[in-house]
């Protein structure tokens, strides 16, 4: 038997709403926001949360001198359309790519997340 159901995704960022905004649009989630918090909820359960951190620093990939903290993987059907969609989000293509099935980029806050092949 689980002890608990339902994980949430936190992520420390300077600004939720645009934040969430983002990931919202890439991936066609509903946003319910309050002050400094915002959940980003799927029709099928799965929430992303993001909360408001003064003095965030964004984290330095792939260095450590900022550990990354976390990342978010993302499958996609293509690495081209999907490239180019979340470019004009305002994703940042990051400098390194380590391999050929994935592409990492930056999110608008910084955070490293990569888009993988189906």
């Amino acid at each position: 038997m689980a002890i608990a159901r339902f994980p949430t995704i936190v992520i420390d960022c300077p600004d939720p709403a645009a934040l969430a905004k983002f990931y919202g649009e890439m991936l066609d989630w509903k946003a319910e926001a309050s002050e400094d918090w915002v959940d980003l909820k799927a029709d099928y359960g799965q929430c992303i949360s993001f909360q408001q951190v003064e003095n965030y620093r964004p984290p330095v990939w792939p260095g450590q001198e900022v550990p990354q903290q976390f990342h978010l993987d993302v499958v996609v059907d293509d690495l081209d359309t999907a490239e180019a969609a979340v470019v004009a989000l305002g994703a940042t293509k990051h400098a390194h790519q380590p391999g050929t099935t994935f592409r990492v980029f930056l999110d608008p806050a910084g955070h490293p997340f990569c888009l993988c092949l189906n």
